[in-house]
């Protein structure tokens, strides 16, 4: 007799592995802790911010962005992080 529908013939699904590492498509890999991901009040805006057009020559453009792409990052954060290095070191000897 057929099942009707909606119900279970047979039952296929297997009972949850409790194994933390599993072996997947690129090789093997662990399963994270919950507390794996910052909490949400970890997820902060930076610090507000003002844009800025700013004359710079072209050498120290070039630079900087040479420097960035090697390191992989963008160039205005390493000018930005110069600039707040900057005021911290002038800040301290006040």
């Amino acid at each position: 007799m057929a099942p009707v529908f909606g119900e279970k013939k047979e039952k296929y699904m297997k009972k949850a592995s409790k194994r933390s590492i599993v072996q997947g498509t690129f090789g093997r890999m662990q399963e994270m802790p919950k507390d794996f991901l910052p909490r949400p009040e970890d997820l902060v805006l930076r610090p507000s911010s003002t844009r800025v057009t700013l004359m710079v020559d072209n050498t120290t453009l070039h630079f900087f962005k040479i420097k960035a792409r090697e390191l992989g990052v963008p160039y205005q954060r390493m000018i930005r992080n110069l600039l707040n290095k900057y005021r911290e070191i002038l800040t301290a000897t006040d």
